[in-house]
């Protein structure tokens, strides 16, 4: 017979498991649980950028947040959507797209 205290490791293991899996499984579909942006960049940087990505406040994040992808590095920045140059860069590419 099975001692209690292996049936508790046992589910505790099986849950612990469970719950990373869940969470690999959503990121792996590109769904993120919380905000990517911790800081922000105001200073001017678009010369070094190479894509950016907008993602809109969602029920995971209230703030809306810009992601530029640099050139050289390939680093991501999180930029600051009140700087009046972010402003420009995002009104170019919404422009841009209409066309």
């Amino acid at each position: 017979m099975m001692s209690s205290g292996f049936i508790v490791s046992s589910i505790v293991v099986l849950l612990a498991f469970l719950a990373v899996s869940e969470g690999m499984s959503k990121r792996s579909l590109g769904v993120e649980l919380h905000c990517r942006c911790i800081q922000t960049e105001s200073k001017p940087i678009s010369r070094h950028i190479e894509k950016v990505e907008l993602i809109p406040a969602n029920s995971h994040c209230g703030e809306t947040e810009i992601i530029a992808t640099l050139k050289k590095t390939g680093q991501e920045v999180c930029l600051d959507p009140e700087a009046l140059w972010v402003k420009k860069v995002i009104k170019r590419i919404m422009s841009n797209r209409r066309r």
